[in-house]
């Protein structure tokens, strides 16, 4: 059976403290590469292959930008979200689907209420229903029917890994990471999954971060749009007051979680992080790859220390603050 990073290979990335004991510990590995590409920093064992689950994302909305799917503005952005499933989000998703001729019927995400607390409320409310149009990754489900009417490809097994629109989408991934996927799986939305090491897939958000719209190459020229259209609307791959739009908001970085403790970023100047917390957990993942950045010099002390305040990394007892989640060293 294929395994992800044993505890061995894992160092301690972060720490919960608690009227200042320290309660619990996140430990993980990480990369750090510079501008041009070069590992600047390695934590723990970065070899081994991860599931990047949502970090995946923006390789796979890449795979459908170069498979023709129209895509731009908010609409792209959506592409990579693991959004809050606000009214905002569904009606840009609704658009993508009204471009590819397609209603939410023809989503094969799962059911979901919305993440935002607010949204879920009013529904509740209102007597609504979880929907596919409200899961987290319905802004990708629908890029991927987009892809596949704009080709004529089959819309009733898109997901299949033997798919055309998923066999290029895989092929991207291996020419961004510079690597053959290790595995497969299905995530939690239904869609493949591949493994690879957390040097790989930094290399990916290396290469997707750096990528500028003058390029001569086309996936190069498209990586560079996408990484513009999450920079011009951070509400859309997260949403207001969740932490991967604080961080594209407050530091413009490019951003994108994922589940079970995985997340990379790239600063403006290009260098990118890549990182998984070996127990799941990815309430301290966003802290981690801004404070790996800072300490490689991509961030200004300064304006990480200000974004920290506003990421939810409080402790709390008995109503009151007493402690924080902070990264480790």
């Amino acid at each position: 059976m294929a395994q992800t990073i044993s505890v061995t290979g894992a160092v301690e990335l972060a720490v919960v403290v608690r009227s200042g004991f320290v309660e619990s510990r996140h430990a993980g590995a990480a990369v750090v590469l510079d501008p041009e590409g070069a590992v600047a920093l390695r934590l723990g064992d970065i070899e081994t292959p991860i599931l990047p689950r949502s970090s995946l994302k923006p390789l796979q909305a890449l795979g459908c930008l170069t498979a023709g799917a129209p895509l731009d503005g908010e609409r792209l952005a959506l592409a990579t979200a693991s959004h809050a499933g606000t009214d905002r989000h569904v009606a840009v998703v609704r658009d993508i689907l009204d471009a590819a001729g397609l209603d939410e019927s023809a989503l094969q995400c799962p059911a979901s209420w919305p993440g935002d607390a607010a949204t879920r409320d009013e529904l509740v409310r209102e007597l609504g229903q979880p929907s596919r149009i409200r899961m987290n990754c319905s802004g990708k489900h629908a890029a991927m029917l987009l892809a596949c009417t704009t080709n004529g490809w089959d819309i009733a097994t898109y997901l299949d890994p033997q798919h055309p629109l998923q066999v290029h989408i895989r092929e991207v991934i291996e020419r961004l990471t510079g690597a053959k996927v290790a595995a497969t799986a299905v995530d939690g939305c239904g869609a493949p999954v591949h493994a690879m090491s957390l040097a790989a897939l930094a290399r990916a958000a290396h290469r997707i971060g750096t990528s500028s719209e003058r390029s001569p190459f086309a996936l190069h020229r498209l990586a560079g749009t996408l990484v513009r259209a999450v920079r011009e609307n951070p509400w859309a791959i997260d949403g207001p007051g969740r932490p991967d739009t604080i961080a594209i908001e407050r530091l413009g970085v490019f951003a994108k979680g994922g589940a079970e403790g995985v997340m990379i970023m790239s600063a403006p100047n290009g260098a990118a992080v890549a990182l998984k917390v070996l127990d799941g957990s990815g309430r301290a993942t966003t802290a981690i790859a801004l404070a790996l950045l800072e300490r490689v010099g991509a961030l200004d002390s300064a304006d990480v220390a200000q974004a920290m305040t506003e990421l939810p990394l409080t402790v709390t007892g008995g109503g009151k603050d007493v402690g924080l989640i902070r990264p480790t060293g």
